[in-house]
């Protein structure tokens, strides 16, 4: 497994001290994440997890813990919406050019709006998708969110 990919390649690009690790993915978990944040021993509130979803039919990219989930509500407020949905698998491929499973925040096809878990940044470091299934990026998530301009607010139901 390769430790370069193009979310690697954009921290290293926007200055981001990070490590990563990898885990064996297993691509029949009911839960990505929390399988994740098993394999590699960590919290599932430190190991966030990488949604693709769209806000009054505009992509937006949103990362939260693995074991809480999105309020549809909260996400589009957060980027001054009126509705929110999940994008469908293969949208959410094209869109990024990663595959789910592996898709991170970093080095996106398209640059499009972020949102962050606020709660996530109380943290000490946390772990994000590092592009490819099975990679993890251990990184401070004050620098993830500027790496990424992402907005901070309570997007968890």
């Amino acid at each position: 497994m390769s430790k370069t990919t193009r979310a690697t390649q954009a921290l290293q690009k926007a200055g981001v001290s990070f490590t990563t690790v990898t885990y064996d993915y297993d691509p029949d978990a009911d839960r990505i994440g929390l399988a994740a944040a098993e394999a590699i021993g960590e919290s599932p509130s430190r190991v966030l997890k990488t949604l693709m979803a769209e806000v009054d039919g505009k992509p937006v990219c949103v990362v939260v813990p693995s074991d809480r989930e999105v309020s549809m509500k909260k996400l589009a407020a957060a980027f001054g919406g009126k509705s929110a949905h999940m994008m469908k698998p293969s949208d959410a491929e094209r869109a990024t050019g990663y595959h789910v499973g592996g898709i991170s925040p970093f080095g996106q096809k398209k640059t499009v709006p972020t949102a962050m878990e606020i709660t996530a940044l109380e943290e000490a470091y946390v772990y994000i998708n590092g592009g490819q299934r099975g990679l993890q990026i251990r990184v401070d998530p004050r620098q993830a969110q500027e790496a990424l301009r992402a907005v901070a607010a309570a997007l968890v139901a």
